[in-house]
C-alpha cells in the first residue's frame, strides 16, 4: 500500500479493507487452466445486466424525460415511496405509508443513513454472528462498538441472549433476512420476539431484507408491518439491486417514521443530494411491469438452491449450515482457517470463495472458531451446470487435500 502523507482517522486505518475487492486482488495475476475456468462464486450481486424491457425502457427515459437527469427529492421520487408503500401493505399484510418510505443510493446507503439517526461514537449496536461484512464496517468507521450476538449451529439468533448484551450504551439490534452470509431465514415468531426486546428496552430494531424476494417461503415473512405502531421501533431496509439487476445504478430503500425520515433527510442530502434518478424510475418501471419475471427469477434461484441442497447431501465432508436466497454458508473439512483454505481453492480448484474470517471474529479476535471453519457460498452467480461443476471441483480437492 501507497505511504499515506498527512492525517488519517484511525477509525477508518483501522477498518478491514473491502472483502469483495480483496478476494479479487487474488485472482489478479492468476491464471486458470482451459479445462478448469475461475468459477467466481465470491459476490452476491447478479451477473447479468437488466432483462430486455426494462433496459428499453431506461433508454426511453433517458431520452424522453429530462427531469431523470436533475437533482430530484432528497427522500426519493414520490411515485416510487407511494408504489413501494401499497406493495409493502400488500405484501406485509400491514399499513406502510409513503411518508414512511425513503429511497436511497443502494441498501448499503440505507444502513448507514440508519444509523446516523441512531448511534454515535461510544454506542454500540447488536450484530448477530456471522455479519454481513459492510454493516461491521461502518460501525467501526464512526466509532460504534459492535456487540457480537453468536448463535449456534442454525445461525438463528436467540433474543435471551440478546437481551443479556444490552446495556445503556446500547442503540439497536441489527437483523438481515433471508440472512447475508448465512442464508437462513428467519422464523416470523423469531423476527417479532426480537420487535419485542428492541421495544421493551427503547432500541431500534433494524431488519435488512435485502433478499426477500428470493425467500423460499409463500406470503409475507413476517407480520411487523401489521402492528399499527411498528414504525416506532422497526427500521426495514431493501434494496432493488438483486430483484432487477440495477446494482449498477445504486437503488435503496428505508422505512421508518416520518420523524426518523426527517433525521435521515439531512444526512442524505449531505452525503448524495438525491438518489440515481434513472435508477428510482427503473425501479419503479420494474415493480409496474416486471412481476411475472421477477417470479420466474424467484423460481430460477431456488432450483439452485435446492441444487445446493443435493450437492452438500451427497458431500458428506462439508457441512451446509445454511442455505438460501444467494448463499450457502458452509464447514469446511480441511485442517487449516478459512483464509488459508480459501485462497488455496483459487489455486487448487479454481474457486472464488469467501472465508468465514471475513464475516466474524477469529478465536484471536475471541470468537469461537466458526470463522476459521467457514466458507460463504455466493451460489445465486452460477446455473445449475455451474453448480454442479462447483461440487465437482470440492469432491476432487476434498480427495487431493490442499
Amino acid at each position: 500500500m501507497p505511504e499515506m502523507h498527512g492525517p488519517l482517522n484511525p477509525a477508518l486505518a483501522a477498518t478491514f479493507p473491502p472483502p469483495v475487492m480483496e478476494a479479487r486482488r487474488w485472482i489478479a495475476n492468476a491464471s486458470f487452466p482451459a479445462d478448469r475456468p475461475l468459477l467466481n462464486l465470491s459476490q452476491a450481486a447478479p451477473a447479468d445486466p437488466p432483462p430486455e424491457p426494462l433496459r428499453q425502457a431506461m433508454a426511453e427515459i433517458v431520452l424522453s424525460d429530462p427531469a431523470t437527469h436533475l437533482y430530484g427529492p432528497v427522500l426519493g421520487l414520490p411515485e416510487l415511496r407511494a408504489k413501494v408503500a401499497a406493495d409493502w401493505s400488500a405484501a406485509y399484510g400491514g399499513t406502510v405509508r409513503a411518508d414512511q418510505v425513503a429511497i436511497t443510493s443502494g441498501c448499503n446507503q440505507a444502513f448507514t443513513a440508519a444509523l446516523a439517526t441512531l448511534a454515535g461514537k461510544g454506542d454500540n449496536v447488536i450484530l448477530p454472528l456471522p455479519f454481513y461484512f459492510n454493516h461491521k464496517m461502518w460501525l467501526d468507521m464512526e466509532g460504534i462498538e459492535a456487540r457480537y450476538l453468536e448463535t449456534g449451529d442454525d445461525l438463528l439468533p436467540d433474543p435471551e441472549a440478546c437481551a443479556a448484551l444490552i446495556d445503556d450504551r446500547t442503540r439497536a439490534i441489527v437483523l438481515v433476512t433471508p440472512n447475508n452470509p448465512g442464508g437462513v431465514e428467519y422464523p416470523a415468531d423469531l423476527v417479532a420476539a426480537f420487535r419485542d426486546l428492541a421495544r421493551s428496552r427503547g432500541l431500534a430494531l433494524i431488519v435488512d431484507e435485502t433478499y426477500r424476494d428470493f425467500d423460499a417461503r409463500e406470503g409475507a415473512p413476517h407480520d411487523l408491518f401489521a402492528d399499527p405502531d411498528w414504525d416506532e421501533v422497526l427500521i426495514q431496509l431493501y434494496s432493488f439491486s438483486k430483484a432487477y439487476r440495477l446494482t449498477g445504478h445504486r437503488v435503496g430503500a428505508i422505512c421508518s417514521s416520518p420523524e426518523r425520515l426527517a433525521q435521515v433527510e439531512k444526512w442524505l442530502d449531505t452525503v448524495a443530494i438525491c438518489p440515481n434518478g434513472l435508477g428510482q424510475r427503473a425501479a419503479l418501471w420494474g415493480m409496474e411491469n416486471l412481476g411475472d419475471w421477477l417470479a420466474g427469477e424467484r423460481r430460477e434461484i431456488l432450483a439452485r438452491r435446492a441444487a445446493m441442497d443435493a450437492g452438500f447431501a451427497a458431500l458428506p465432508d462439508w457441512r451446509a449450515l445454511g442455505c438460501g436466497a444467494y448463499f450457502a454458508y458452509v464447514a469446511h473439512p480441511f485442517d487449516a482457517p478459512s483464509d488459508v483454505v480459501a485462497k488455496a481453492l483459487v489455486d487448487r480448484a479454481s474457486l472464488l470463495l469467501l472465508p468465514g474470517t471475513m464475516f466474524g471474529p477469529t478465536r484471536e479476535q475471541g470468537g469461537s472458531g466458526r470463522a476459521e471453519a467457514t466458507l460463504r457460498i455466493a451460489y445465486a452467480n452460477a446455473d445449475l451446470q455451474g453448480i454442479a461443476t462447483l461440487f465437482d471441483r470440492l469432491r476432487d480437492v476434498t480427495a487431493r487435500g490442499l
